[in-house]
């Protein structure tokens, strides 16, 4: 009995000096995370106005903010409305967006590769350097416009959007790692149109899926190594090393995916 009273005052105490830690900044230490500050670019439809370079353009009643990410192949959309308003929701591939309205839509577009949604915002991944934003951006703004006209719920109620990830019955080291992904890593990756979800941890090994604009991120490792990795082992002793992991379902949608791409290749010839 003894014992266990010293095991929760210990926790308690660790726990309470990493909140005092992150709330004061204590980070000198620690290599920040590796993220490129998006450059807000305010978007209007049909009459473009050039105000300090940024392009602005009107569409209908809704402002649709566009920020770049550090993958050149992702764009963050802000409607200036609520999109999930708790948690995010990833749909790397059509099959996926099924429980979705506005993912379908949006992978409906030629050269959309992959939808993300946040709390306030959307991220769009598109399949490669030949797909040209410009012509992607205005079915883009149409897509989102009509759908928040439309009123239809985000996701279909199929499945609910995660948050926070902390379990009651974590241990200590566990719970200190969802603490600092959540209160400094995840807010970060999140303002460049991605997330960051705990998987496990194992042997001092953090696992970790990225989501967003994130997943084919070509400064992804760096982040992973240099950023997130360097700030859980300055916070966390236990931590070893940070893992990136996939879920059995996404390597199962992937599969499908490339067999029926093939099929319809096959039917073409």
């Amino acid at each position: 009995m003894a014992s266990s009273v010293r095991n929760v005052v210990s926790y308690s105490r660790r726990l309470g000096a990493l909140r005092l830690s992150l709330r004061t900044g204590c980070t000198r230490r620690c290599a920040s995370l590796v993220t490129t500050q998006p450059a807000a670019v305010a978007t209007r439809r049909r009459r473009p106005i050039g105000i300090g370079g940024a392009q602005i353009v009107m569409s209908r009643s809704m402002f649709i903010q566009v920020q770049s990410t550090p993958n050149p192949n992702s764009l963050k959309f802000v409607p200036g409305v609520s999109v999930l308003g708790t948690g995010t929701a990833d749909f790397s591939n059509p099959l996926e967006a099924r429980r979705s309205p506005l993912a379908r839509q949006l992978f409906k577009i030629d050269g959309v590769k992959g939808v993300f949604f946040g709390p306030d915002f959307i991220t769009v991944t598109k399949s490669g350097e030949e797909v040209d934003w410009q012509v992607l951006k205005p079915e883009i703004f149409a897509t989102i416009m009509d759908f928040f006209a439309s009123q239809q719920p985000i996701l279909s109620g199929e499945e609910e959007p995660l948050a926070k990830d902390t379990d009651v019955e974590d241990n200590e080291t566990v719970a200190m790692i969802k603490e600092l992904l959540d209160t400094r890593i995840r807010p970060t990756v999140q303002e460049d149109g991605g997330d960051i979800v705990y998987k496990g941890f194992h042997d001092g090994i953090v696992k970790l899926k990225l989501q967003g604009s994130c997943t084919s991120c070509p400064s992804s490792v760096v982040t992973l190594k240099m950023g997130i990795q360097n700030m859980l082992q300055f916070y966390i002793p236990e931590v070893k090393s940070v893992e990136q992991v996939e879920d059995e379902a996404d390597a199962v949608n992937k599969t499908t995916l490339s067999q029926l791409e093939k099929s319809l290749a096959d039917e073409k010839t």
